[in-house]
């Protein structure tokens, strides 16, 4: 962890300021304040298609109005007041379709040399009608609209005005500029709300969880990486709760680490005087050999195998504790001798825990002979404690052992009579210092059993428990060779 800050240099969440550049809660206010602003923009064209169909209306009423009068006394109306009215309902001229006289031209006022663009009210589609106050306001100046709309005051086919554009455009103008800022004050104010409510529900929450991961990579030790809980049950609450418990388990497997640091260098200390010590135990075993002792000689063997095994094993203590086990060396070996060596030294006995082996005398595995013994001791041993331990046992101990052959592989299955693996420590079974369900195990054994047999290129695993005892299965890849049959060995004998 060298690159790791300082805990001196990690801000503190209550000495950030509430307006965070570059992080979250600023991106949060200006997403939140573009996303609204752009909704009020969309709402920009119908606002003013609306307003522009409003203002014309306006124009069709006053023209219905103005030529009601006209038709009244139209003899007693000079020119200049028709000019007036046509001026006072904002309009150059009106006319009139009927269906007996067709189109009728009712109020005339002077005449544009530019043409008007027509904008007729009763058939307008959507597109239309949101691009028309578009097109009057950047259509050019000194333009005239020709309007066509449904009558209300006057008995017609349609209504039809001409009307300056000048003061349109302007009305427009000034209505699109107040939209605007309507638009952009409620925009910002409801980005500020949505921002405020969710840097209080979301963005400090998560500058606490951050926090607290910053501490915890810099040192898992200090005080102020343990997150306090919010009590929430939503997402943010579940978030605390999983960092609490990565943290802990984070802090529970450093700590195991330590251990096993420790004791590493401890073994390292005491390897070469142990390895001194079985190299005297071999010295004095070879003058036993001289002796002429029948009980002597019988059970010398035993006692050489056993140095042999405990000098390779303080040889192999180092590289253990590098994490890495020496290669294994596979070949056939039997798994019934395999096994009485086994028991032997994992103190079976007809008396107390016996050993039921269902395996045959010239049965084989491909393994390593001294990790394959490691294995089976692990395993047989972890069985006979499991069942000397158990509290109320009305029948005695036993332990088997049955050998499958399947798939290119041998299934070794170790089953006891004991009281099972209980739930909780089967998550952990595997794990050294950590899988025991014993107070006084260190739990260590089945770990290395499983590290053994996974350098096999094969798996130890618990494959049944229950109250009437556990199922260890050990997999060993590779087929052995075929043991001869009787007759075979009969005429090779003869």
């Amino acid at each position: 962890m060298a690159d790791a800050p300082s805990p001196q240099e990690l801000p503190r969440p209550d000495r950030r300021r509430f307006f965070w550049p570059g992080g979250l809660s600023a991106r949060l206010l200006t997403l939140t304040i573009l996303f609204v602003a752009a909704g009020g923009m969309i709402a920009l064209p119908p606002a003013l298609a609306a307003y522009q169909e409003s203002w014309l209306l306006d124009r069709v009423r006053a023209a219905e109005t103005i030529s009601r009068i006209s038709d009244i006394a139209p003899e007693r109306m000079d020119l200049e007041q028709r000019e007036q009215l046509l001026q006072g309902a904002g309009v150059e001229w009106v006319a009139i379709s009927t269906p007996d006289v067709g189109l009728r031209l009712v109020l005339q006022g002077r005449k544009r040399p530019q043409r008007p663009y027509l904008v007729d009210l009763r058939q307008q589609g959507p597109g239309s009608w949101l691009v028309g106050p578009f097109n009057t306001l950047f259509g050019g100046e000194g333009r005239s609209v020709r309007v066509r709309a449904e009558p209300r005051f006057v008995e017609a086919d349609f209504v039809e005005v001409v009307a300056p554009d000048a003061e349109l455009k302007q009305e427009l103008w000034d209505y699109l500029w107040r939209l605007i800022i309507i638009v952009a004050f409620v925009s910002t104010l409801a980005g500020v709300l949505v921002y405020l409510s969710l840097n209080l529900f979301l963005v400090r929450p998560m500058q606490r969880i951050t926090y607290a991961m910053e501490r915890f990579r810099a040192d898992p030790e200090d005080p102020e990486a343990r997150l306090e809980l919010s009590g929430r049950h939503d997402e943010i609450g579940r978030a605390e709760a999983e960092l609490g418990r990565m943290q802990a388990d984070l802090r529970a497997a450093l700590n195991s680490r330590a251990r096993l640091a420790a004791l590493g260098e401890a073994v390292a200390k005491i390897n070469h005087d142990l390895r001194n010590m079985l190299t005297s135990a071999q010295i004095a075993s070879e003058r036993l050999a001289a002796l002429k002792d029948p009980k002597v000689r019988e059970a010398l063997p035993r006692l050489e195998r056993a140095l042999d095994r405990a000098v390779k094993l303080a040889s192999d203590v180092l590289t253990y504790g590098k994490t890495q086990e020496a290669a294994p060396e596979a070949r056939p070996v039997r798994l019934a001798a395999a096994l009485e060596a086994a028991a032997e030294e994992a103190r079976l006995s007809d008396e107390g825990v016996r050993l039921v082996c269902e395996v045959g005398r010239t049965d084989q595995v491909i393994a390593d002979p001294d990790q394959l013994h490691r294995i089976l001791v692990n395993l047989l041993r972890n069985a006979r404690e499991a069942i000397e331990h158990q509290q109320d046992r009305r029948e005695p101990g036993r332990i088997r052992v049955t050998l499958e052959q399947a798939d290119n592989a041998s299934l070794v299955r170790v089953a006891d009579n004991g009281p099972g693996v209980p739930p909780r420590a089967r998550e952990r079974l595997f794990q050294p210092f950590a899988g025991s369900s014993r107070p006084d195990g260190a739990g260590l054994g089945l770990a290395i059993a499983r590290e053994l047999a996974q350098g096999h290129g094969g798996d130890l695993g618990l494959v049944e428990s229950t109250g009437a005892g556990a199922v260890f299965e050990l997999r060993l890849p590779g087929a052995p060779p075929k043991a001869p049959s009787r007759a075979r060995a009969a005429r090779s004998s003869a």
